[in-house]
């Protein structure tokens, strides 16, 4: 049986690879594994179907085996473990490599987040200007943390990793914002991951779903 996830039918991104099945793809593509991909509408999203896979009526679900994943860092790390080349052989540069995947996910990203949330949300509120600085101040304290322990090292920790992956899917969300060309290691960092031809594969077979779809007038 192979490799199956699911992915937005039509996704909101437009299909510019910010939707996170881009991530499992861009790992799946590194490990060489075959996979197909089931294309769920935003109702089939939310029907038991799916539920009982993502308990919250997201994409991405991995399945594999009887095997049922959720949550990108969790179905990045299980290919990762699995199949050789997205983590170190030696388990202290294995380990340090888990720790940065947590640090794309959950110190990264949330703030990269807010901003897009706040723009949707509260783009229309007289003080919003006001809470963007505030949001963006952060994203730059974050990324100038990062741009510092990146220094200039081609990924994150030596040879490219699962982290990198998640790393630099994060950070391509800050695209056309602004914030990620004021350091230049970074935007170099991303441009290096999105070179990849694993990276270039799954971005295309992500961008095929969505043109079909704008094709087909859904």
């Amino acid at each position: 049986m192979s490799i199956t996830i699911t992915a937005f039918e039509n996704s909101p991104d437009r299909g510019q690879g910010h939707a996170r099945d881009m991530r499992v793809r861009w790992a799946l593509e590194e490990a060489g594994l075959p996979y197909e991909i089931r294309l769920l509408s935003f109702q089939a999203m939310k029907e038991p179907a799916h539920l009982a896979l993502q308990p919250f009526g997201q994409i991405p679900t991995y399945e594999e085996h009887g095997l049922a994943l959720f949550e990108t860092g969790a179905i990045v790390l299980h290919i990762a473990e699995h199949h050789p080349g997205l983590l170190p052989e030696d388990p202290e540069a294995r380990a340090r490599a888990i720790s940065w995947m947590f640090a794309a996910l959950s110190t990264m990203e949330p703030v990269i987040v807010e901003r897009e949330m706040a723009g949707y949300l509260e783009g229309d509120r007289n003080w919003y200007q006001e809470r963007l600085g505030m949001v963006e101040d952060r994203i730059r304290r974050r990324l100038g943390q990062l741009s510092a322990r990146l220094s200039d090292a081609d990924w994150l920790d030596g040879a490219f990793s699962a982290a990198d992956i998640l790393m630099v899917t994060v950070l391509r969300r800050l695209e056309g914002a602004g914030l990620l060309e004021e350091y230049p290691n970074l935007a170099a960092y991303v441009a290096r991951g999105q070179a990849r031809p694993a990276y270039r594969r799954a971005f295309e077979a992500q961008r095929a779903v969505f043109m079909a779809g704008a094709n087909n007038g859904r």
